[in-house]
C-alpha cells in the first residue's frame, strides 16, 4: 500500500456512516450482509447505502459477491491488514515495542 491508497481509505473511513458500515461488516465477517441489510441496520436510504458501500469498495476496504440477486457485501480483510502495516512500517524510528499491538490485532482474528 502506497500514501496515496492509505489517504483514499483513510478518507472513506472518516464519514461516520461509513465507518459504521465498515465495521458492521467486520462483525458479519466471513458471511457478510446484503446491501439492503446493511442500509436498514444502519437506517439510511438504500441509494445513499449503495454510494457509501462505492466508496468503501474503491478503498478496498469492503468486497462485493453477487449471490443470486443480490449483492452481498464483506469487509475486505487484506486491505484492513495491509493498511494496518502501512502504519505500522518505520513505526517510531524503530524507538518503540510494536509487538503488544501485533500481539492485539492477532487476537482479533477469526
Amino acid at each position: 500500500m502506497d500514501s496515496i491508497d492509505a489517504q483514499q481509505a483513510f478518507a472513506a473511513l472518516s464519514q461516520a456512516t461509513r465507518l459504521e458500515c465498515f465495521r458492521l461488516l467486520v462483525r458479519h465477517e466471513p458471511t457478510g450482509l446484503a446491501a439492503g441489510q446493511i442500509a436498514q441496520a444502519l437506517d439510511v436510504p438504500q441509494n445513499t447505502m449503495s454510494t457509501h458501500l462505492g466508496i468503501l469498495a474503491r478503498a478496498e476496504l469492503v468486497r462485493a459477491d453477487r449471490r443470486g440477486r443480490s449483492i452481498v457485501y464483506r469487509a475486505d480483510i487484506e486491505g484492513l491488514r495491509d493498511l494496518m502495516l502501512f502504519l505500522l512500517k518505520d513505526c517510531c524510528g524503530g524507538t518503540i515495542d510494536i509487538e503488544p499491538l501485533i500481539a492485539g490485532l492477532r487476537a482479533c482474528a477469526p
